[in-house]
């Protein structure tokens, strides 16, 4: 409910990724008050995480402060967790004990990574969701190649050279073609004491196709190329357990390695207080074709974590990618607009741009427009680094990532692999016959 007729309506946002601060650039200020809740105090660009994670582009290049984001707008920001939704008094709780009042709740939390309820792989694998995920992944990589070079024994040092990617994704597939490349660029020259070995990467996906969303052209490039770079693909299979530096595959065949990164799905963040009934496939909010959720008359959600199946050319909903989240932001912020001058609101259709990916420095496939264009090679390469670029929310991350590109990409030699760590601490490697990594903090990798 509205304070009194003078004030303007409270909107509370909560998460500033794609579809949250697409929202907020769209809204009005004059005639919302708003405030933007997220638990980090910047955003990040996710489809580049994994550039940070191997050592291509600094944090910096895909971050920006929300603060600055936020207060060009004249909007304002609270940093802190959403731990419950109190919508009977309209208000939504920390988990530091603080509450926040609102008139409407956006909801723009995305998703988290999907174990499947595999607690041990959760425990010991990487995954790559958070800027974190990427500085711990990293570190533990250049930690990986370090001990392995001083390593005697062949065994140990074999497994500590083998890295298995679960998930044929465009995460799985572009961090495998990253991989690839770092392997033939840099190990031996940064790594003399390993002679002719290298990394071992295998790629492990339960379906029949890498890039299984994509077109045919691509499954078959994705195939190609990380062959071609050294890269074992493993299709028709899924990681079921990883204990004591082995990966168990459902085929029954094991990997020994110390290094599991998994990427094989994601699930929506969810919090209480939400109604079961509204809560659909992978813990996504059903909403309208407004995305408003169902059954609530001031809550809307976008994004990953919304589900809509009034969409007539995505009837099982949208995925779960950046443009749906983009385009959802803005639309909703129109309709809450052209709500509150007292217009017509419309409901919202995805206009598909496409998908991409980039398997290794010089090769991307992109399906544009329902697949009916498909580019690959150095167009592809192009097409992809254009809508990355510009896709990036602040001028200073532009030039910082086209800078570094260039500079790993001409020179094949990126020059961020470096450990920072704060405390000291230490990623500490145990001889057989326990594991090599046998408790991994991963949080503890940070820099």
């Amino acid at each position: 409910m509205r304070r009194n007729d003078l004030e303007k309506p409270r909107i509370v946002v909560v998460g500033g990724g794609f579809a949250g601060l697409n929202f907020i650039k769209h809204l009005s200020s004059n005639e919302f008050e708003v405030t933007l809740v997220d638990k980090n105090n910047f955003n990040y660009f996710t489809p580049l995480l994994y550039q940070v994670a191997t050592g291509f582009l600094e944090p910096s290049s895909i971050s920006y402060p929300l603060r600055k984001l936020v207060n060009t707008k004249g909007f304002n920001f609270r940093q802190g967790e959403l731990s419950s939704i109190d919508n009977d008094n309209n208000r939504i709780k920390f988990t530091d004990g603080d509450e926040l009042e609102y008139d409407h709740l956006v909801i723009a939390a995305g998703t988290k990574t999907n174990f499947f309820g595999n607690a041990n792989i959760q425990e010991h694998a990487f995954e790559l969701k958070e800027i974190s995920d990427a500085l711990s992944m990293r570190n533990a990589l250049i930690r990986i190649l370090e001990r392995a070079s001083r390593e005697s024994n062949p065994n140990l040092r074999s497994k500590l050279l083998t890295i298995v990617i679960a998930g044929g994704g465009p995460t799985g597939v572009e961090v495998a073609g990253m991989l690839a490349e770092m392997n033939d660029q840099i190990v031996g020259e940064d790594y003399p004491e390993l002679e002719d070995e290298r990394l071992e990467i295998h790629i492990v996906d339960g379906g029949p196709h890498l890039l299984a969303p994509m077109s045919d052209k691509s499954h078959r490039a994705a195939f190609n190329v990380l062959t071609r770079l050294g890269v074992h693909v493993h299709l028709n299979e899924l990681v079921k357990r990883f204990e004591e530096d082995t990966v168990y595959l459902s085929s029954g065949n094991t990997i020994e390695s110390a290094t599991l990164i998994w990427s094989a799905g994601v699930v929506a963040n969810s919090f209480d207080g939400i109604a079961p009934q509204v809560v659909g496939k992978g813990k996504r909010l059903l909403t309208d074709a407004f995305n408003k959720v169902s059954g609530y008359s001031n809550v809307y959600a976008i994004g990953d974590i919304s589900i809509q199946f009034t969409d007539p050319v995505y009837p099982d909903g949208h995925p779960q990618l950046a443009q749906p989240a983009i385009q959802q932001g803005k639309t909703l912020a129109r309709n809450l607009n052209a709500l509150a001058k007292g217009k017509k609101q419309k409901p919202f259709k995805y206009f598909d741009r496409g998908d991409m990916a980039i398997i290794g420095k010089g090769y991307a496939v992109a399906d544009l427009f329902k697949h009916k264009v498909h580019m690959g090679g150095l167009l592809g390469l192009m097409a992809w680094l254009l809508i990355h670029v510009i896709s990036l929310v602040n001028y200073n991350n532009k030039v910082k990532t086209l800078y570094n590109w260039a500079i790993a990409y001409l020179t094949s030699d990126p020059s961020l692999r470096m450990i920072f760590q704060p405390n000291g601490k230490q990623h500490n490697f145990k001889p057989q016959p326990e594991p090599l990594i046998p408790q991994l903090d991963k949080k503890s990798q940070v820099a």
